[in-house]
């Protein structure tokens, strides 16, 4: 099994397998990249061989897998290269309904699921998120305005570049869906002059987001609750989300946007900056559900677009970023694998494998598979917006508020 998946994948560079028997199996042209792995179970190889994604992700987090020459990347980015083009590939009406009712029974995330789901990820510990995060700690796509910007940098960026989208001025209350640990909230209200709301399910960054305000000065302007979205009353002037509508599920995407349509201003305008994919709808690969995101989803722009053309909200501007948040990853796992050792004292080795895979194989996906992140505004009225986009470019050239 898995000499024939191995000879039907690896056409270009240079794959060597030892097998736990010893044997050793080479495939592709024998040119660069090169890379040697070893096997040290029949399990594992199986694995490997009847679901390439979960048996690699699983072989590796085990220990099963190893390397004499490269590492995971380097074998994660030689089968992305010669992954076969899919652009074309279309699903039959019957695998798109089995898709749906698979994505209804995996997303569900009622109340309950969704602050489970999120303390799986988020409540593990801040430090960990330290040791390869930017020092604002932005858990999402940097923005790359720019060649050789640093992740700081980049981070930056990307907040300003939301900033701009926004429209902000001084005295706007301004509400952030999944606020992470804070940075986006205190940019805004620091450096613009807002009153900024944040909310989130995790309660770490809850705790260090109000401990970040309070040493920033601005608890008076930046306040932090632990509530979920569908719970939220009042009205506010803009809205943002960052990286969270991946965690909302498919069965409430029309009330995720219902919700926003409720909360915001009549002249409001509204900013989703989320993970999407190329491809029509799917489902979540089933070793990143098991051992990452339990209830996550990359959404495709098509079932997007539709739960927000149910709550009458004007779609102003959409934008992809394509190969940013494949150097954001990039950036991160350098970041870690340089903290490997400290990680492990704080879990196990194989807790630090885990994470390696999960940001290998997230870059790969922005790499070579499709994925891309998408920024949605979104407005209640057609007009509340200037007719053209000059204004988010002055806007970011121009830079926050002196």
């Amino acid at each position: 099994m898995i000499q024939g998946f191995l000879k039907r994948l690896i056409r270009v560079g240079s794959l060597t397998v030892r097998l736990p028997n010893g044997k050793t199996l080479t495939y592709g042209d024998g040119t660069e990249p090169r890379v040697s792995a070893r096997l040290a179970t029949w399990s594992a190889a199986r694995a490997i061989a009847a679901d390439p994604q979960g048996g690699l992700g699983d072989a590796y987090m085990n220990g099963e897998l190893s390397f004499d020459e490269g590492d995971i990347w380097d074998l994660l980015e030689l089968g992305g290269r010669n992954l076969p083009d899919r652009s074309d590939e279309r699903y039959g009406p019957l695998q798109m309904a089995m898709l749906a009712a698979r994505r209804r029974l995996q997303q569900w995330n009622d109340r309950a699921a969704a602050k489970s789901n999120v303390a799986h990820h988020y409540d593990i510990s801040n430090d960990l998120y330290r040791r390869f995060l930017d020092a604002d700690m932005q858990y999402s796509c940097a923005y790359y305005a720019r060649p050789g910007m640093t992740l700081e940098e980049a981070q930056a960026a990307k907040k300003a570049h939301i900033a701009a989208k926004l429209r902000l001025k001084p005295g706007l209350k301004v509400l952030d869906i999944g606020c992470g640990w804070g940075g986006m909230a205190l940019e805004l209200a620091g450096r613009y002059g807002v009153e900024v709301l944040g909310v989130t399910l995790s309660e770490e960054q809850l705790a260090l987001a109000r401990e970040r305000a309070r040493a920033a000065g601005l608890g008076d302007r930046a306040r932090f609750e632990l509530i979920d979205y569908r719970d939220l009353k009042g009205q506010f002037d803009r809205i943002v989300s960052v990286g969270m509508f991946e965690h909302v599920g498919v069965p409430n995407y029309r009330a995720y946007f219902g919700k926003i349509r409720d909360l915001l201003s009549p002249d409001g305008v509204a900013l989703v900056h989320t993970i999407g994919r190329r491809s029509p709808p799917s489902s979540t690969n089933v070793w990143i559900r098991k051992n990452i995101f339990p209830g996550g989803y990359i959404p495709a722009l098509s079932e997007t677009a539709a739960a927000i053309e149910q709550t009458g909200l004007f779609i102003t501007d959409i934008e992809f970023l394509r190969l940013h948040y494949a150097e954001t990853l990039k950036a991160w796992r350098e970041r870690f694998r340089a903290e490997w050792q400290a990680v492990a004292q704080m879990y196990d080795e194989r807790f630090c494998r885990m994470w390696e895979y999960y940001l290998a194989s997230s870059e790969l996906g922005f790499r070579a598979m499709g994925d891309m992140n998408m920024q949605i505004q979104l407005t209640r009225r057609v007009d509340a917006l200037p007719l053209t986009r000059d204004y988010m470019f002055d806007a970011e050239r121009a830079g926050p508020p002196a």
